[in-house]
Parts: structure tokens; C-alpha cells; sequence
């Protein structure tokens, strides 16, 4: 890769720039306990489910709730889960800040995810990653999937050959709908099957530019 090709880098969130799944197991099991649900959800479960719209998460927790009560529920879950994040926020990966600050001076970055409204925004206050990126969009802001924001993010920025880093076959399939190539963080939670880039850790992305 040579990064006088490359006019942009968008970053997936959860599983690329941080890892916020035991937070988010404390804060999610205190929502279902309040809200009266018996289920109980793990770290581990979490990080299959992360990438997937919150309506699609809460629907797999909540597989025999009828949808109106999944609606109520929701709420319960995007306030504890920011609480409980913007008290301790999630763990950032070796190395990634230092990426971010030899990148940043050469290519513009972004943020694509799939996540909730403010999810984004609380991410780049605690780790004050905010500096570093462009522009940031998510599901929760206007209801579109991952690869029509990555198109919306590449529109709205004048990119015509940026590549996205992510760290599941979700995000590389978004990718493939969006014509956009897969940097594959090997580091994250999910495996991707043939992608177009791969690093094991945050720093093999700044080699990969070179």
C-alpha cells in the first residue's frame, strides 16, 4: 500500500480503537436486572455481538421479548452503558494513540461504526482521540447500515480511495458493499475470511502505508 494513493483511513470503534466489552457487560446487566429481564449477557457474548446495529443486539438478547419491549428496554441500555462508560471508558490498544499521531499528519481519518448516537463522541472524549479524526459518523445518527455511512463519510469528504480498518467479517462486508478495501485488525475481536490488508497490531498500520 502506498499512502500517495490512500486519501483517507476510516476506523470501526469497538474492537479496533478500544475494547469496552467489560464496561459495557456491567453496565448492560444492571439495564436487563432494572428493567426486570432475567437474561444475563458476558464480555465474551458482547464482542460476537458488537458491529451489529443496537436493534439487532437487543433483539438477540431479547430473542422471545415481543419488539415493543425491546423498544422500552433500549433506553435502559444507552443509559447505563454511557454512565458506566464515561466513568471508566474502554481499553485502548497498544500503541494506538502513537499510530493515530504519525497518521493523522500524513492521511485525514474517520470513524464508521455501527453503534449507537453519542457512542462515537463519548469514545473520542475519554481517550481524547478526538483531535486525530475528521469526521465521524454511526447508525444511531441517521439509521443507515455500515456500508452506506462508510459511502456517506467518502461523499461528504471528497474520498475517492480510502480503506477501512476494522476487525470483523461484518466490516468486511460493509466493505465490500461499499467498494471500500478491508485493513483487517487481527488484533480485534472477530476474524475476517480473505481481506485485502491485515495487521496484528495498531503500529503495522503505519508500516502498511509506508
Amino acid at each position: 500500500m502506498n499512502e500517495n494513493k490512500i486519501d483517507g483511513i476510516i476506523f470501526d470503534v469497538d474492537g479496533t480503537v478500544w475494547d469496552s466489552t467489560p464496561v459495557v457487560e456491567e453496565a448492560w446487566n444492571r439495564a436487563l436486572m432494572e428493567a426486570g429481564h432475567p437474561e444475563r449477557v458476558t464480555a465474551k457474548r458482547l464482542k460476537g455481538l458488537f458491529g451489529l446495529p443496537m436493534d439487532v443486539i437487543i433483539r438477540d438478547i431479547l430473542p422471545d421479548c415481543e419488539e415493543e419491549e425491546r423498544v422500552r428496554f433500549a433506553p435502559y441500555c444507552y443509559k447505563y452503558e454511557h454512565e458506566y462508560l464515561e466513568r471508566t471508558g474502554g481499553v485502548v490498544y497498544e500503541g494506538f494513540e502513537e499510530m493515530l499521531k504519525q497518521l493523522s499528519a500524513k492521511v485525514p481519518l474517520y470513524v464508521v461504526s455501527n453503534c449507537q448516537a453519542g457512542y462515537i463522541e463519548l469514545m473520542m472524549e475519554k481517550t481524547g482521540f478526538g483531535k486525530y479524526f475528521k469526521d465521524h459518523i454511526c447508525f444511531g445518527d441517521n439509521g443507515k447500515l455500515k456500508s452506506e455511512n462508510i459511502c456517506i463519510i467518502c461523499e461528504r469528504n471528497g474520498l475517492k480511495n480510502p480503506v477501512y480498518v476494522g476487525d470483523t467479517q461484518m466490516d468486511a462486508d460493509a466493505c465490500i458493499e461499499a467498494k471500500v478495501p478491508i485493513v483487517f485488525a487481527a488484533y480485534g475481536f472477530g476474524s475476517v475470511k480473505d481481506p485485502d490488508y491485515v495487521i496484528d497490531k495498531p503500529m503495522d498500520l503505519v508500516n502498511l502505508i509506508k
